[in-house]
């Protein structure tokens, strides 16, 4: 790709006068495969965002790296959708929010596959309060420690093996831009996470590799029941302009588009796949 300096050469308001011809179309845009042999590690990839993020890598071509911390079933389920794709993919238990256990997934990547082209840093959880005051210094530990900690941890352990073209994409979540009452120590969490997305594209883009982050609005996954009671559940997403809760498969394009060359361009950004919102963020 030329530098800018190169295009300022002749003064045309015709493209076909143009001393360097924009770039209108890519071969890849011929491709179905938009992540064809790629390779990619997916915290909380067993259910939820992270299994439609995994389905939809494999449904582009890439294999992938299942993490989860103690739901089995639901990762053998992803395991098989994956492998019902065409593509490899390989399951790892473990509490991420250990920086051993996030170098252990590198490593293994590596042994297996032999390269890192994508992270998804993607697991989470949330405790519900009512009061500032009921989240216990425990709870607070333990929501930092697996929501942003982690990804500091994984990328560290990525990084030594990413080449130019290699991205990273953090789920963040509409809390970070609307904030929750009942979930302060999340949404505190999910704004550290944007923020680390900005600092971490500007500190990796000489080296070629692109940041980016998801922020989902409500979406039906296993934590929204396992989390709130069930009148909660009963009303979850019909605050939205769309007057509804999102599904997984709603959400996961968004990690597609960002992983794939269609995103060449775009680092330190965040996309809104939230029913509506409008969060200018």
């Amino acid at each position: 790709m030329p530098t800018t300096k190169e295009f300022i050469e002749k003064d045309t308001d015709k493209e076909q006068d143009m001393n360097i011809q924009p770039e209108y179309e890519r071969a890849y845009d011929l491709q179905t495969q938009k992540l064809l042999d790629k390779v990619a590690i997916i915290t909380g990839g067993d259910s939820g965002i992270g299994r439609a993020v995994a389905v939809h890598f494999a449904r582009h071509g890439a294999d992938v790296v299942i993490c989860y911390h103690e739901n089995e079933e639901d990762a053998e389920t992803t395991r098989k959708l994956v492998e019902e794709k065409g593509r490899k993919a390989l399951l790892f238990a473990g509490d991420i929010g250990d920086e051993a256990v996030c170098k252990d997934i590198v490593e293994k990547t590596i042994a297996v596959f032999g390269k890192i082209d994508i992270l998804v840093n993607n697991a989470a959880e949330q405790h519900p309060k009512d009061d500032i005051r009921e989240i216990s210094a425990e709870q607070l530990t333990k929501t930092f420690t697996t929501n942003i900690f982690s990804m500091f941890y994984l990328t560290k352990a990525c990084v030594p093996h990413f080449k130019p073209g290699c991205n990273i994409i953090n789920t963040t979540s509409v809390t970070a831009y609307k904030g929750n009452p009942k979930l302060i120590d999340y949404s505190s969490t999910k704004g550290a996470i944007v923020s680390f997305t900005r600092a971490l594209a500007a500190s990796l883009a000489d080296k070629g590799i692109r940041v980016n982050g998801v922020a989902p609005g409500p979406i039906w996954t296993p934590l929204i029941p396992s989390t709130f009671d069930a009148e909660h559940v009963k009303k979850f997403g019909q605050d939205t302009p769309m007057g509804r809760a999102g599904q997984p498969a709603e959400v996961a394009p968004a990690f597609v588009f960002l992983a794939s060359e269609d995103a060449s361009y775009i680092s330190g950004q965040v996309i809104h796949p939230n029913g509506g919102y409008v969060l200018n963020g």
